[in-house]
């Protein structure tokens, strides 16, 4: 079987408009509604992170080949090999966002970055393709 590979960066049109949005209405509250500076600030501040993977242009990777599985998320790598998986956990969130966690024979969990992830459906059928079990769970809490 061929080696499936996912790549994504941070730098994408999308997260250049929504961070323009953003910065966009918190200034508007600001000039048109009399916010305090201090208050926009702080709203300013928690959108500095995705300001930085933006200018960075952080990248992240999921690699499937039929021995083993890898990713990589900024600072973060990882790999796991296929016969220590018993099952790959998909859980949808209250957010509509997919959660991945995969299950080890030994019960242990390890939870895949979000940004190194294809779709859902890419996802589960490229872990069926390779004897890999996979459940769906949707608006898991924990």
């Amino acid at each position: 079987m061929s080696r499936f590979e996912h790549h994504s960066t941070a730098r994408r049109p999308a997260a250049a408009l929504v961070l323009l949005a953003v910065w966009g209405g918190i200034v508007a509250l600001w000039l048109a509604v009399g916010m305090a500076a201090w208050v926009a600030a702080l709203l300013l501040a928690t959108t500095l992170p995705a300001a930085w993977d933006f200018a960075t242009g952080r990248r992240a990777a999921l690699v499937l080949d039929d021995a083993q599985i890898r990713w990589r998320s900024g600072g973060q790598e990882g790999e796991i090999a296929l016969a220590r998986i018993d099952h790959v956990r998909l859980e949808t969130r209250l957010d509509l966002s997919v959660r991945v966690r995969v299950v080890l024979d030994s019960g242990k969990r390890l939870t895949l970055p979000q940004d190194a992830l294809p779709t859902p459906q890419v996802l589960e059928s490229e872990l069926a393709a390779r004897g890999v079990r996979s459940q769906r769970h949707h608006f898991a809490l924990f």
